[in-house]
């Protein structure tokens, strides 16, 4: 009687566990999960190339003051002279009235700036 009861048990426990294992699979497949594990994926490797280029660029910063040194350049106290940026670009104008074209059945009206 014993035996039984302990057979039972074991394969009720064993069929809970095996459900539970195959529901947490399939939550993870749905395309919702899918659609996050990559967005985190993605997240985390622009953190990493952030990371890389910050160090790449200390290190161009680190080298350039040794060859600076060992070539006797020095800088100014102001630090290295930076071009002066340009202005903002303008952009042009375009003509506010709106273009027609006529067709032999209607005339349709076209303007430009309802494309954006």
């Amino acid at each position: 009687m014993f035996r039984r009861t302990f057979w039972f048990t074991a394969g009720a426990a064993a069929g809970v566990w095996a459900t539970t294992k195959v529901n947490r699979k399939l939550k993870q497949l749905t395309p919702e999960s899918l659609a996050a594990q990559a967005a985190n994926k993605a997240i985390e490797t622009g953190h990493r190339l952030k990371d890389f280029a910050l160090d790449v660029r200390s290190g161009m910063v680190q080298r350039e003051a040794e060859l600076g040194e060992a070539l006797g350049l020095e800088a100014s106290a102001d630090g290295p002279a930076e071009p002066e940026l340009p202005g903002p670009r303008r952009r042009a104008v375009l003509d506010p009235t709106p273009q027609t074209t006529t067709h032999s059945y209607r005339t349709i009206s076209y303007n430009r700036n309802e494309d954006h």
